[in-house]
């Protein structure tokens, strides 16, 4: 099992960037492919990005290919979300979430482990 807390999340207006991290518990982490989700008000949770475990791997939603980066630091439990050229449709809550098994899905019922969420707001 392990346990993920996110972090990093704030305001910032359209064009700026955010980083979030994500620390994990335990200490398998590497054996766990992570994703970011997000979900704005009102919409379902959707996929962000995708990093294998090993970190050699990595997929990413259209909506942010080019602007958004996930990377992770095994030795530190942590997974990463660089987040450039923010635009208001990237507001919501983003949650951090762990697969062991499924390497590269963007279907969040693949996910067994979440964080609790933290909030990205981007003003226009």
């Amino acid at each position: 099992q392990v346990r993920l807390v996110e972090s990093g999340g704030g305001l910032v207006q359209a064009g700026g960037s955010l980083r979030l991290s994500c620390a994990a518990s335990g200490s398998t982490f590497r054996e766990y492919h992570m994703a970011w989700f997000r979900q704005a008000p009102g919409k379902e949770r959707e996929f962000v990005a995708t990093i294998a475990g090993s970190g050699g791997l990595a997929f990413y939603a259209e909506s942010v290919k080019g602007r958004f980066t996930i990377s992770r630091d095994n030795a530190k439990n942590t997974v990463y979300l660089q987040m450039n050229s923010l635009k208001p449709e990237d507001t919501g809550l983003y949650y951090c979430a762990a697969s062991r098994n499924r390497l590269g899905s963007r279907n969040r019922n693949d996910y067994a482990y979440w964080g609790q969420g933290t909030q990205v707001t981007v003003s226009s």
